[in-house]
């Protein structure tokens, strides 16, 4: 525990998932010195995964997406700074500057400022009806005009696109999906799980546009088409545009830290400078069960995961074992669950039926388990996550055949 005697003051960048559960992991794993929790959102710590479905949908209220009450920070002592940005971290003099000028020194400082969503430059992206899906404020304002009858023109096929788009039509609006690449959630999964839900969308009276660039949004007051490319155009009411996100790593990179593709970090979620740590969508580390390889993930799993090991790190604790990747998305009565990551698969395995839509694939790579898609079959998103952890090797033939329970894999 030798650096948590010279640890006593942390801050915090970034008041999402990320940051809210490192300042509470760090009391409940001992720690008595000072918190503070820096955000730029005026409300604290809250869930993102429901924005684009329950909370669109209206099925969430506001008051139920906090991860904890405030009151609860307030117990642990833990100072919250909401509404407020920092725009320098002073690495020699161990300070972080706020806009306005006020400063706060740190021992240890967590950078976890997520990533902000990508936006296009074409000619009139700011008219007022284009919108991106990040924040909680985002989704008011999408709730504000997303009404029945309205003709929604959701650009990007990724799963925030997807699962607005499916949100949207159980509101009742009329959606046409416009994605660059030919296929739906081409960077996420196999072509056979992604036509798999390009027919369920159809089925669903969703509309597709694929290789389809935006090129304009037309329109005076607010938008009224989306251009394309090829000269075509489509009719929107209000554009949702979620074409993927980029980490926020302006702070760090004026700070002087090595930046690729995010902040470059341990396994221990260091960066470079020994002091500071980088965690959740922002940071870019070593997968444990993957060779080491370098990767930059956006999900739940990688807050809670870089909270735990950031929250050890600073605590002078044993790092705590690291869990596969995992994420999920509820597209209609569709509930896929990931476990792993499928890119280099060279063997692709379906166990159950896509007609009945309850199935999973497993993607193999030389027989090693690397992944699973699992859509309505939590069996086997759970087998399937410990059996990745182990690094095991599994047969196709009996992992196809339905009639081998999923347990039996984890007893061999």
């Amino acid at each position: 525990m030798g650096e948590a005697t010279q640890t006593s003051r942390v801050v915090i960048l970034g008041a999402g998932q990320a940051g809210g559960e490192t300042a509470l992991r760090l009391r409940a794993g001992g720690f008595q010195g000072e918190i503070t929790l820096i955000g730029d959102e005026p409300i604290a710590p809250y869930q993102r995964p429901p924005l684009s479905k329950a909370y669109l949908t209206g099925e969430l209220d506001a008051d139920r997406l906090p991860l904890r009450p405030l009151e609860v920070y307030a117990a642990e002592n833990i100072h919250l700074l909401l509404g407020r940005r920092a725009n320098w971290i002073d690495r020699q003099r161990k300070r972080v500057r706020l806009e306005g000028g006020q400063e706060l020194p740190y021992d240890a400082l967590v950078i976890a400022t997520g990533a902000r969503p990508r936006r296009l430059t074409a000619p009139g992206s700011d008219l007022p009806g284009v919108h991106v899906l990040r924040s909680a404020a985002d989704v008011a304002a999408i709730k504000a005009e997303l009404k029945s009858g309205a003709r929604l023109a959701v650009i990007g096929a990724g799963y925030i696109g997807l699962e607005a788009a499916a949100s949207a039509r159980k509101l009742g609006a009329e959606v046409t999906v416009l994605e660059a690449a030919v296929r739906p959630l081409a960077r996420v999964t196999s072509p056979e799980v992604a036509g798999f839900f390009l027919d369920q969308h159809v089925a669903h009276g969703v509309q597709f546009r694929l290789a389809a660039q935006a090129a304009v949004f037309k329109g005076s007051d607010r938008v009224r088409a989306v251009g394309l490319a090829d000269g075509d155009e489509v009719a929107a009411d209000l554009v949702i545009v979620g074409v993927g996100v980029i980490a926020d790593v302006g702070l760090a990179e004026k700070a002087g830290l090595i930046i690729d593709n995010g902040i470059v970090t341990d396994r221990a979620c260091r960066t470079t400078d020994p002091s500071i740590y980088a965690i959740g969508d922002v940071a870019r580390r070593p997968m444990t069960h993957y060779g080491g390889r370098m990767e930059r993930l956006e999900s739940v799993h990688s807050a809670i995961e870089g909270a735990k090991i950031a929250a050890a790190g600073i605590l002078g604790a044993p790092p705590p074992a690291e869990e596969t990747p995992w994420f999920w998305s509820d597209q209609y009565d569709l509930k896929l669950q990931i476990a792993g990551l499928f890119q280099g698969y060279d063997q692709l395995v379906l166990r159950g039926s896509m007609e009945a839509k309850s199935f999973a694939v497993f993607y193999l790579r030389a027989g090693q388990l690397l992944a699973v898609d699992a859509i309505n079959r939590p069996a086997e998103y759970a087998a399937g996550k410990i059996l990745i952890q182990r690094g095991a090797r599994v047969d196709a033939a009996r992992l196809s055949d339905e009639s081998i329970a999923m347990k039996t894999f984890l007893q061999a």
